[in-house]
């Protein structure tokens, strides 16, 4: 552009800027023409050299719908003793290990001084780890230690692992061989209880809804029925809530039915009665039923019977105590028809395991075309969602379903 002094007038000016400017737009033009002919040419050509190569393989492989795990809060006997069978694990291996690991989470948890609910969550976990993942592959031990470590993260109570594994050691070791945390020793029992936390949340299904019968056995006694706090029958229901984690009670049951049944049994336990409670007036109100407590005492008295040593409350009664406390029970059973245990199903009779072929795992996760995690290599890297909702779960499923339905057609032909 040329100096300002060559234009005498402002008009002159403008008028100058003025062409210039319908240059530029003459100039960006011709270029946008040129551009657009340019791609006309390379149109044309590809027109004319005919359809592109497809891909190597016409028929790649289908997505794999992937596969899903609703949570589960509550399971039935039916359930339980189906899980056990399908990893072919006998009956009396299965209450030895469940008795053994709730003892050491229970010693353990005492050592560390540890709250009651962390307890609770902790002997769950332990109970859904073995319910998914057979003993044959697991210590129990290290199963209760990864067990007890993420119940103290999920209720707040943090402990680090090598905390844990020391604390174990320390409870059965003497004074002169008590060792620290940060010993070398336990770098091993670490590395696998570190490992199994990830398998501890899996077979929970990342449930972080724990459940704890002792704040409702605490009302029932206080508020609902008016018992002294300092009675020997509201401490001797308190240790039945502690026992009661040792069967698979607090799998099947609400809380409200789990404290109901621990009021009860201490009762019962001491020859006393109480009216109101023993004919569920307050059944009701809580959401509960007769049936589910009457199976949770069978359940108690079951393991007072068999496993009375292992017990917090067995030791301090007679082996026909718990005879006696049980015969009234068994016959209310049978004059009120309720069955032994609730819920859909019955579980099978005790078996020899190969005796017969195993059946399949009821919680294995599913895929929406049928598929079953593990049981084949189709799928093998599909991943594993976790979901809470079942209604979700369920309208989800129908509507990936419809993608892997397979529709043939039958034509008749006439030679």
């Amino acid at each position: 552009m040329a100096p300002l002094s060559r234009y005498p007038s402002v008009s002159e000016l403008v008028s100058h800027l003025e062409e210039v400017g319908r240059q530029k737009e003459a100039e960006i033009a011709e270029l946008l023409k040129m551009a657009r002919t340019q791609r006309d040419e390379q149109r044309d050509e590809q027109r004319d050299s005919g359809p592109q190569p497809g891909p190597s393989n016409p028929n790649p492989p289908l997505i794999h719908p992937s596969f899903t795990q609703v949570t589960q809060p509550f399971l039935n006997e039916a359930t339980i003793q189906a899980c056990f069978e399908a990893m072919g694990v006998s009956r009396s291996r299965e209450e030895s290990l469940r008795l053994m690991g709730v003892n050491w989470i229970h010693s353990v948890r005492k050592a560390l001084h540890l709250p009651v609910r962390t307890f609770n969550t902790a002997v769950m976990y332990y109970h859904r780890f073995r319910l998914v993942h057979p003993d044959s592959e697991f210590n129990y031990v290290d199963a209760a230690a990864a067990a007890l470590f993420t119940a103290c993260k999920i209720e707040d109570t943090l402990k680090k692992s090598r905390e844990i594994v020391c604390a174990a050691y320390n409870v059965k070791a003497s004074a002169t061989e008590q060792l620290t945390p940060d010993d070398p020793v336990f770098e091993a029992n670490i590395r696998s209880v570190i490992g199994l936390e990830r398998l501890m949340l899996e077979a929970s299904g990342f449930d972080f809804r724990p459940r704890h019968p002792q704040k409702h056995l605490a009302k029932l006694i206080k508020f609902t029925y008016k018992i002294p706090t300092d009675s020997q029958v509201s401490n001797l229901a308190y240790l039945i809530s502690m026992d009661l984690y040792r069967t698979f009670a607090p799998l099947k049951q609400t809380t409200m039915t789990l404290a109901f049944s621990c009021l009860e049994l201490a009762f019962r336990l001491f020859d006393q009665h109480l009216e109101p409670l023993e004919s569920g007036a307050d059944y009701e109100t809580f959401r509960t039923s007769r049936p589910e407590v009457m199976e949770t005492l069978l359940d108690l008295l079951e393991l007072y019977t068999h496993s009375r040593a292992l017990t917090s409350v067995g030791p301090d009664f007679p082996a026909d105590q718990f005879l006696k406390v049980r015969i009234p029970l068994n016959q209310e059973a049978r004059d009120k028809q309720l069955p032994r245990y609730n819920g859909r199903g019955t579980p099978a009779p005790a078996e020899e395991s190969g005796a017969r072929q195993r059946p399949l795992h009821p919680l294995t996760p599913l895929a929406a075309n049928g598929d079953r995690r593990g049981e084949s290599g189709r799928g093998r890297d599909a991943p594993l969602r976790f979901i809470l909702d079942p209604a979700w779960a369920e309208q989800e499923g129908l509507q990936v379903s419809e993608f892997f339905k397979v529709e043939t057609e039958e034509y008749e032909v006439e030679e």
